[in-house]
């Protein structure tokens, strides 16, 4: 079993969840935040029974920042 960083946002329609590391796309969503996650999980399952263990990205990701910058 591998420990995955999963981030998760809050929307006004609900919240979207997405993997980091990973090649490809993998999103889940949801009305909750639970709902969000179970299905990222769900898709992060799906597409390593897809695509093999060449979806992770060469290196794990020690530690993940969120910054704000303004454009």
């Amino acid at each position: 079993m591998r420990q995955i960083k999963i981030i998760v946002e809050k929307h006004p329609e609900g919240y979207v969840a997405y993997p980091l590391g990973f090649k490809g796309v993998v999103v889940g969503e949801g009305d909750t935040y639970e709902e969000a996650l179970a299905d990222v999980k769900s898709a992060i399952k799906f597409h390593i029974e897809t695509f093999g263990k060449e979806v992770f990205e060469t290196e794990d990701i020690i530690e993940t920042f969120i910054a704000e910058v303004a454009v």
